[in-house]
């Protein structure tokens, strides 16, 4: 139940922020075509994750409830685009670049697929 609580308030917590900053974004660029709120919010996850993960890696920096809140919930609230980054870019690391490939384009073809699927079976 306590690691729950913990990713719950880290996930409410990213939530709030990925709001407020696609809001400022989407508020300063209203007549954009491009979605540079959306692109923004999952580099800046990235970034963050990759920084924290750095930390981790090299240091032991956080505690096994400090990763949950962090990883799981902050993060995962924000953005779960951070996680696909990060899950990729461990493929890659290892040498496993036909998985890597296949996450990518996986994830970006048949999750597109996917939510046009589901807006068609909805209509």
């Amino acid at each position: 139940m306590k690691q729950a609580l913990i990713v719950g308030v880290g996930g409410f917590t990213g939530a709030i922020l990925r709001f407020k900053l696609s809001g400022f974004v989407f508020h300063h660029t209203p007549n954009w075509k491009f979605p540079l709120s959306t692109v923004l919010v999952n580099i800046s996850g990235c970034l963050v994750a990759g920084l924290l993960a750095g930390l981790v890696e090299k240091h032991d920096f956080f505690t096994a409830d400090a990763r949950l809140f962090l990883f799981i919930g902050l993060l995962g609230g924000f953005t779960t685009f951070s996680a696909f980054g990060m899950e990729t870019v461990y493929l890659v690391q290892r040498h496993e670049f036909p998985s890597a490939a296949l996450n990518v384009g996986v994830s970006v073809c048949f999750g597109t697929l996917a939510l046009w699927l589901g807006l068609k079976a909805a209509s």
